[in-house]
């Protein structure tokens, strides 16, 4: 057996039978077993138990009594019980759809890459299964941060915050996962740079029952995301706080000796783009330089980026004046403190992206969609 499919639960018993009913007919003559992770608080076990004494498919029930890391730790630990070689993560709530499954199996079977992503954000793919326009927004937000915080282990990925997705379990690392909330595929992407590729699909309506999404889990993963990526955005953060502070003091000088405050942060502001890509060049950025390109082009990019930015932020800084009387040091603070992650997004997404190289011709050791599904 090669393919496994792991399904965290939590309170998900009205979908399970469906579930494992279109499962059955989506993967019709192929060989799978299902396991179900679960961590619910209902009869949810006992609907598992009861469709597994009638499922022509081996499906296994793991319950635990007391989960640790949350849906991401439930996916672990299926994936280590999984008798496969392949595992295929979904959510119980058939949001996931089943049918997309051999697309899936199909790509991975080229036989060149770790991890097969089914995405919402690549051309062909929806999130209309989103609860609301604010949901869809805070998502869509969380991703660029994302994407903006591992530009290189995430580049080519356009939905890391999927729940959806098939890898190959040799390649993980499992003892070095350290699971937090929903975000399992962030967690196995930031943590080792594996080859992957993507599969759109309509991420649908949830069959039955409630969303497990909330606050807390939102907490949760900007947690996960702080620790996964402190390093890079701290030293980013440095070299911009240094930035500031060194733009907040030639504008005080330039007003000490009398020049008007407008021309001041004009200054104050080419003065410190110039400088501050010199710094991310030599110690943010040092390790992504030789995939991105030449440098006088990064620096076009970061040159012309900053001086847009200043462009919108220097007319808000005169707003602020004159409107609120706010003293002109102040106010250029708070409008280079608003600016910090949009830069921080524009350079480890945009500057110093990797650039783009032909695939790599499969191995002799490919593997086959038949020979996965077998």
């Amino acid at each position: 057996m090669d393919l496994s499919i792991v399904v965290p639960t939590f309170n998900e018993g009205a979908n399970v039978r469906e579930l494992l009913r279109r499962l059955a007919a989506t993967l019709d003559g192929t060989a799978y077993e299902v396991v179900f992770v679960d961590d619910s608080t209902d009869d949810t076990p006992d609907v598992i138990r009861g469709a597994a004494e009638t499922s022509e498919v081996p499906v296994r029930l793991l319950h635990r009594e007391r989960p640790v890391g949350g849906l991401g730790g439930a996916v672990v630990e299926g994936v280590r019980a999984a008798s496969g070689d392949w595992c295929l993560v979904m959510d119980g709530d058939l949001q996931h759809p089943p049918e997309v499954i051999p697309e899936l199996l199909e790509r991975a079977g080229r036989g060149d890459v770790d991890v097969v992503v089914a995405s919402r954000y690549m051309s062909g793919g929806t999130s209309k299964g989103l609860a609301g326009s604010v949901r869809t927004a805070v998502s869509r937000l969380s991703t660029v941060l994302t994407k903006a915080m591992f530009p290189r282990k995430l580049h080519g990925c356009s939905d890391p915050m999927t729940g959806f997705f098939l890898v190959h379990r040799p390649a993980l690392e499992l003892e070095t996962l350290r699971p937090r909330g929903f975000k399992i595929l962030l967690e196995i992407l930031a943590r080792r740079q594996l080859r992957l590729a993507e599969v759109p699909f309509d991420f649908a309506e949830r069959y039955a029952g409630r969303s497990k999404a909330s606050f807390t889990q939102g907490v949760r993963f900007l947690t996960q995301l702080t620790m996964l990526r402190f390093g890079r955005m701290s030293a980013f953060a440095l070299v911009g706080g240094f930035g500031a502070l060194a733009n907040l003091a030639i504008m005080w000088a330039l007003i000490a000796v009398g020049v008007e405050y407008v021309w001041a942060a004009i200054v104050a502001s080419e003065i410190t783009i110039v400088t501050n890509f010199l710094l991310l060049e030599y110690l943010v950025f040092a390790d992504m330089r030789a995939d991105s390109g030449l440098m006088r082009h990064r620096f076009a990019k970061s040159f012309t980026f900053n001086n847009i930015e200043a462009v919108i932020r220097i007319p808000v800084l005169w707003v602020l004046v004159e409107a609120t009387h706010l003293p002109s040091v102040l106010a250029a603070a708070i409008t280079l403190l608003a600016a910090f992650v949009v830069r921080f997004v524009f350079h480890a997404l945009v500057v110093y992206a990797p650039r783009k190289r032909r695939p790599e011709p499969a191995t002799a050791a490919t593997v086959s969609a038949d020979e996965i599904a077998a």
